[in-house]
């Protein structure tokens, strides 16, 4: 008998089937479901508290325990395997289990509240992400894609060189100018070439900021080569982690093949042991408010997207009067001039029509005015990094099961969902 730590029976490389249905000491779960997803507004899974179960792997048979139990504060759980014989094909389980639940399925390694999770929903929305899609200066998008792709091509020459297999990049400007898409572009081709992308939600963790610093940084390590997103890099780093951080950047520990990317709105925020120190973020790219040229491939942009459709008449002498009229937009601002103009013409009586060109330029002055009335700096509000002070308390047995609870919650979910995917109808 050996315990089990690889969750072999949610591995679906496997068969699992309860020796005794009647006898499983089950706790059932509503899951609930997006509406969007179909009529059905949840999901019920049994979750097992206590059972076993036939599991059939390659060509051997097995006997599995799955058992939990109250520790303290926290529920603690094993599984563990029978097996008549050598303990090798058991091994061979645990591995093959273990390799898959560490590899992504449609997902992406998000770092979130102390804890790694695998998000497909965030994987969905990198899908979408198209480098076509991504309107800014050619050079400027070349420049970029060469920076990010060539790093992960390059190995032997930074090794024939003798100098450290990584880099850093920083993403800075106005909001809504393109950091966020050209991410998620880049999230998608690591994912695609087999260079994992990490994102990094907070560093807020059970454990400490610099306990939680740790813990990305030897996830990226192990994942090794793979990118690490940091965004909104300003309100991550403080001056209580900061020192922490930088020496993790510095890769006291090795970071080959790390490409670590930071985003910030506000560059001049920013510590200079961030944004000038050579070796850390060595790579510096504005993505500032579309100039004329810009604003005229983006319009080109929603011109072509739009000549299919009967109903809208968008000559060229309209692309020229929204560039004219348009300066000091960022490309959130352009994308809403046209995204309000579509939602009011789809929301019109059938028996009114709405000329295109003059809800467009309309939805322009009304966004024009808002722009007057909020200059940029005042746009998004700026909430300062902590100042520095006395270091937070080390966190409590309460603190770490409260992390345990949403961290437990979290996963109960995914596993409902894999299981139903599965076809199997206990989670564990």
């Amino acid at each position: 008998m050996a315990p089990a730590y690889a969750g072999v029976l949610s591995f679906p490389g496997a068969y699992v089937r309860p020796v005794a249905p009647s006898e499983l000491i089950t706790n059932t779960l509503f899951v609930p479901l997006a509406r969007r997803a179909g009529a059905m507004p949840g999901i019920l899974v049994d979750q097992v508290e206590f059972g076993s179960f036939h599991v059939a792997y390659d060509k051997y048979d097995f006997i599995v325990y799955a058992i939990k139990w109250v520790s303290g504060m926290f529920m603690d759980s094993r599984q563990f395997i029978l097996h008549e014989g050598p303990q090798g094909p058991a091994r061979e389980l645990l591995l093959a289990a273990g390799v898959w639940s560490q590899e992504t399925h449609d997902e992406i390694w998000v770092f979130d509240r102390g804890f790694w999770n695998k998000n497909h929903g965030l994987w969905a929305e990198v899908q979408k992400a198209d480098w076509k899609d991504v309107i800014l200066d050619e050079n400027f998008k070349v420049s970029l894609r060469k920076d990010v792709e060539g790093f992960f091509k390059s190995e032997t020459v930074y090794k024939r060189l003798a100098i450290p297999w990584k880099r850093g990049m920083i993403m800075h400007g106005p909001p809504g100018n393109g950091k966020t898409i050209s991410i998620k572009a880049i999230m998608k081709w690591g994912s695609e070439n087999g260079y994992l992308p990490l994102y990094v939600k907070s560093f807020q963790s059970y454990k400490g900021e610099e306990g939680a610093m740790a813990d990305v940084f030897d996830k990226a390590r192990q994942l090794s080569p793979c990118v690490v997103i940091l965004e909104d890099l300003d309100s991550l780093i403080n001056d209580r982690n900061r020192s922490f951080f930088l020496n993790q950047l510095d890769g006291l520990e090795g970071n080959d093949g790390l490409l670590v990317i930071g985003t910030t709105n506000h560059f001049e925020r920013l510590d200079p042991g961030l944004s000038t120190r050579p070796s850390r973020f060595d790579r510096k790219y504005l993505f500032d408010d579309p100039n004329r040229e810009e604003r005229t491939l983006y319009c080109k942009y929603w011109q072509k997207k739009l000549e299919t459709n009967p109903d809208i008449d968008f000559p060229d002498s309209l692309v020229d009067e929204a560039v004219e009229t348009t300066e000091d937009f960022s490309f959130a601002y352009l994308k809403e001039a046209f995204v309000s103009t579509l939602v009011l013409i789809a929301t019109e009586d059938s028996g009114h029509h709405v000329d295109f060109a003059s809800a467009l330029k309309a939805q322009i002055k009304v966004l024009k005015k808002q722009l007057d009335k909020a200059p940029r700096g005042d746009v998004n509000s700026y909430t300062p990094c902590s100042p520095a002070g006395p270091n937070p308390p080390e966190p409590t047995s309460t603190a770490t099961a409260l992390a345990e609870h949403h961290q437990e919650k979290w996963n109960t979910r995914a596993r409902a969902l894999a299981a139903a995917a599965m076809g199997r109808p206990f989670i564990f």
